[in-house]
């Protein structure tokens, strides 16, 4: 009996684990504030949700001793679509990136390049200098490929997915890359339309690269002076986004 109720909870955890797509890992609330989560449960939606706001040293930079809080309170299993609230966070990409356990490609979508120098300390790693340190850190990045920044592609160039036609693709979109119209953040923004983001994702998405995982930032929270404007204009990308995305999962 004992055994037989044991076989079941694992079942039960194997097909709750199965059905869940996103987690949400919240810094500063505002995802509850937006109305993101609640559109998700109302939803019926099964998601992780990781309260993140009582860890230290997180804003911008990421202490190693945040770094350790962290990647404690992910899951073994993470989900392949990923929120992690502003781009003053946008180093989680680095972390959950590190999960990854075969090579891959990344494609970041961003107003900024985010491969810069840390200003401080050049060991603690931050939202502007994440992309380096994957470069420089992790072993299983072959490429990276930016749309958006001063200088790169504003769209992926012809032939780039093909190239690499079965290889992994983790993708890190930034809304900073969309007009004050599509997205509120408390950076400065690109001039992508939301339909012209949706347009790239579906490329991806419908294309011949296997897709490792998704995350998704550039939240702006009350915090940071959020209006409610702000907030309305933040869900209704998100839950374009979110639809899209897992249209394909």
């Amino acid at each position: 009996m004992v055994i037989f109720t044991k076989i079941v909870i694992i079942t039960q955890k194997i097909a709750y684990l199965w059905k869940v797509k996103a987690i949400i890992l919240d810094f500063s609330g505002v995802y509850g504030a937006q109305g993101f989560t609640g559109w998700l449960e109302n939803r019926q939606v099964q998601f992780i949700r990781k309260d993140l706001s009582a860890v230290e040293g997180t804003s911008c930079y990421c202490s190693p001793e945040a770094e350790e809080s962290i990647l404690a309170a992910l899951p073994e299993e993470i989900p392949p679509v990923r929120w992690i609230d502003s781009g003053d966070y946008h180093y989680m990409s680095h972390l959950l990136a590190g999960k990854e356990k075969e090579p891959f490609h990344l494609l970041l979508l961003d107003h900024h390049p985010d491969d810069q120098e840390p200003a401080f300390d050049g060991e603690i790693l931050s939202c502007g200098s994440w992309v380096k340190a994957m470069r420089e850190g992790n072993p299983l990045l072959k490429d990276v490929l930016m749309i958006g920044p001063e200088g790169c592609p504003e769209d992926i160039p012809e032939g780039w997915m093909d190239q690499r036609r079965g290889e992994r693709l983790y993708v890190s979109l930034d809304k900073d890359i969309m007009s004050k119209e599509f997205a509120r953040t408390d950076w400065s923004q690109g001039e992508h339309s939301l339909k012209a983001v949706k347009t790239m994702l579906t490329r991806v998405l419908e294309g011949p690269m296997k897709l490792a995982a998704i995350d998704v930032c550039g939240e702006m929270a009350p915090s940071k002076g959020a209006t409610g404007e702000d907030q309305r204009i933040n869900l209704n990308t998100n839950t374009e986004l979110y639809k899209l995305i897992t249209k394909y999962l």
